[in-house]
């Protein structure tokens, strides 16, 4: 295909389509032919595949990050009367999670470089009622956990890491999640493991992962596959007003085997990522931050920014004429602060949070799926260099 050729209408590119594979639909297709479609068998072999792959003392697979994130912070003891420092540059289920906790959700501004939670702006917003901070590796970039666990050290705070861009991420050798007390993770279809809904929780400490996993099916004592295994019959007792927020196995079908490829399905994203910043390496966009190699980046998002002084086309032209060349992006994300909900609730202002609002004025997501073939991606870079004109 040449330069400035439109894809056919027929070949629209979807925005992080999930790479499915016959393994995982034989894996689905033997869940509904054995009649266990619950939370089963499968499920526990999913956790335990995520629990080795991040070398973590449990493992606690749950229906969303969200559903994650809201009982890692009820598990950790924190609710009404309590504060959680997050970041203005995130997805909306990181600030509701603790808004259902019944807690307060504080914003700070993110670093404009890497888009991730500013360990300096942390500090100033510290009161008596603050409990915990909830750090966002940001499209798979790690927050700087060396200044945020010496900041919850020193005050005495749980860290609840949002993780859902960052399965593969490493910091300074370590997976990001198991730094802080819980690690929360997102299996959503455009991820990069799959079970199209889907979270994991994992933490290190025993009370905590009891407590998540009574939480997460009803506040019972014994959760459904133990109670209906081959094992026997078990009774279950409601020790508290739980949720019901576990996974089935036709979920883990899928993830069995997207986990078994983790490490495949990044080297193809990394080699996607490494075309990317080669062939736009001239344009009149910003591109994502390089890593120090110490890390490891997740490679979830590849986020570029438009400056209209820059580039001579605001964000949302570039949206529609984007979509108008058969390519689907995303936006990650409007500022936290941005949004009706929680300027009249919590009285925020976007101009508050000044890297967070720029950023969430400009930046798109190209697509970065292990699905994307030698094609599409040369597509995605034609169609980006024939808007700019370059």
């Amino acid at each position: 295909m040449q330069q400035g050729l439109i894809r056919e209408k027929n070949n629209f590119l979807v925005f992080g389509a999930p790479d499915i594979r016959d393994e995982e639909i034989n894996e689905v297709v033997s869940s509904l032919k054995s009649g266990w479609i619950g939370t089963g068998p499968k499920v526990q072999r999913f956790e335990e595949q995520f629990k080795e792959y991040k070398n973590t003392a449990h493992s606690i697979s749950v229906n969303s990050c969200t559903a994650a994130l809201h009982l890692s912070i009820i598990a950790a003891g924190i609710g009404t009367g309590d504060e959680v420092i997050t970041t203005a540059m995130t997805f909306c289920a990181t600030v509701n999670a603790i808004i259902h906790s019944g807690a307060t959700p504080v914003l700070v501004d993110c670093d404009y470089q890497t888009q991730c939670i500013n360990p300096l702006e942390i500090k100033k917003k510290i009161t008596r009622k603050t409990k915990a901070i909830i750090p966002v590796h940001f499209a798979g970039y790690p927050c700087d956990m060396d200044k945020i666990m010496a900041i919850a050290r020193e005050h005495k705070l749980i860290v609840i890491e949002d993780c859902a861009h960052a399965i593969e991420t490493l910091y300074k050798g370590k997976p990001v999640g198991t730094l802080g007390d819980f690690g929360c993770f997102s299996f959503y279809v455009t991820k990069n493991v799959v079970t199209a809904e889907g979270g994991m929780v994992i933490t290190n400490n025993n009370n905590y992962a009891e407590r998540v996993k009574i939480l997460a099916l009803h506040g019972m004592s014994q959760d459904a596959w133990k109670r209906f295994s081959d094992d026997g019959y078990k009774h279950y007792q409601i020790v508290f007003p739980g949720f019901k927020y576990n996974m089935t196995d036709l979920q883990a079908a899928l993830g069995i085997h997207q986990l078994r490829r983790v490490d495949e399905s990044w080297k193809k994203r990394e080699d996607i990522w490494n075309n990317y910043t080669d062939k736009l390496s001239f344009a009149p966009i910003k591109l994502p931050s390089e890593l120090q190699k110490e890390h490891k980046h997740g490679h979830h998002l590849y986020t570029i920014m438009i400056n209209k002084k820059i580039a001579n086309i605001s964000r949302d032209d570039f949206l529609v004429r984007i979509n108008q060349e058969n390519i689907g992006v995303g936006v990650h994300y409007k500022s936290i602060a941005s949004h009706p909900y929680y300027q009249e609730r919590y009285g925020w202002r976007a101009e508050d949070f000044p890297n967070a609002n720029k950023i969430g004025g400009e930046t798109l997501s190209i697509p970065l799926s292990s699905k994307l073939n030698d094609q599409d991606v040369h597509d995605v870079i034609a169609a980006i260099r024939k808007i700019l004109n370059v």
